[in-house]
């Protein structure tokens, strides 16, 4: 699959020392998810979907439950979920994915945020076309034939068991994230290194250093804004 999804997190973690712009992301989509269905995970796959997201990055219990509770209540905020295609510097694609109460605020925002680093927006279907949305799962503790072995018992499709830095990484159509975990945990496994349904890159390009420099500098503009919640690309960062 080529990208290395706990050294990602790892950097980015590292990194973005703002976790609480992260739990304010997390608590929007939480919001949003809670309100569109049932505020209760058992019945309501997408929220079940952002708590097990949220427990990887370690979303604290509180912010959770206060995106829940104002789902429950009376107030009402409308937000759309937009997702905008662009390009970066020598053949990088970028899929900028958003939750907005503002579409023409949001919009501005993500076209000055390539615009302003030498990237430009693409049309619509311009860049996704080369992206397979993806259930990504990481667990510790077991081999790649171990896991295996238990999502084979548990009737569960995958598209791929890979070992990257002693975590194994499952790669599986979307409609199987909830199989795959519900198949870690009857093994015993409680704690998930990555849970996400991605866009993942059908192929990966590398870039030079300025070139690189530049990518860069596009993905923390973008993932700066408040409305952004995931942005996904196909350039290959590194170990």
């Amino acid at each position: 699959m080529g990208r290395k999804w706990n050294n990602i997190k790892e950097k980015k973690a590292a990194k973005d020392k703002n976790t609480s712009r992260i739990y304010a992301k997390f608590g929007t989509e939480i919001y949003v998810v809670a309100k569109q269905g049932e505020p209760d995970p058992e019945s309501n796959q997408a929220l079940k979907f952002v708590l097990e997201r949220a427990k990887t990055y370690n979303v604290p219990k509180h912010i959770i439950e206060r995106a829940i509770e104002k789902a429950k209540g009376g107030a009402e905020a409308n937000f759309d979920e937009l997702r905008y295609e662009g390009f970066g510097p020598n053949g990088s694609m970028i899929i900028v994915d958003a939750l907005t109460n503002n579409v023409n605020r949001t919009a501005a925002e993500v076209r000055a945020a390539f615009s302003k680093n030498g990237g430009n927006m693409g049309v619509n279907g311009s860049v996704a076309y080369m992206f397979d949305e993806t259930a990504v799962i990481g667990v510790e503790g077991k081999t790649s034939d171990e896991a295996l072995e238990l999502l084979m018992e548990a009737d569960v499709d995958v598209r791929d068991i890979l070992e990257e830095d002693e975590v194994i990484i499952t790669y599986a159509d979307p409609d199987q994230f909830h199989a795959v975990l519900e198949a870690y945990k009857q093994a015993g496994i409680e704690e998930f290194t990555v849970a996400e349904i991605t866009m993942l890159a059908q192929s990966e390009v590398e870039l030079g250093e300025k070139d690189l420099e530049q990518f860069e500098q596009i993905i923390d503009t973008l993932e700066e804004l408040e409305d952004v919640q995931r942005v996904h690309h196909n350039v290959d960062i590194g170990e």
